[in-house]
């Protein structure tokens, strides 16, 4: 039996990120629908408009410059990703802007 040569390791830092990036959109759709969470119609489309690039293409945005080399999503649809989970979890949603206090 003849075996592959083993990838580079640029190749397989990016095949480990798009496996992390599906299972990440998994998980956040799953526990949305376990905890009975109602998911907007945009975030729904977005999970599965973003698994679906992953998927097809090994990452879901097209320009180099908004995301690092070898991710699968760029920083704004990690952040996104992150308010879905944290949406699902119940948690509140963390301030993105401004001060914590108020002025005096």
């Amino acid at each position: 039996m003849k075996r592959k040569p083993p990838a580079s390791p640029f190749e397989a830092q990016r095949k480990a990120a798009q496996r992390a990036a599906l299972n990440a959109l998994k998980r956040a759709r799953r526990s949305a629908e376990q905890a009975g969470v109602a998911l907007s119609d945009w975030e729904g489309e977005f999970l599965d408009s973003v698994s679906e690039r992953v998927k097809t293409h090994g990452r879901a945005f097209g320009d180099p410059e908004l995301g690092a080399p070898g991710q699968a999503l760029s920083a704004m649809q990690g952040r996104k990703l992150k308010e879905i989970t944290a949406k699902a979890k119940g948690e509140e949603p963390k301030r993105r802007w401004g001060k914590r206090g108020t002025r005096d």
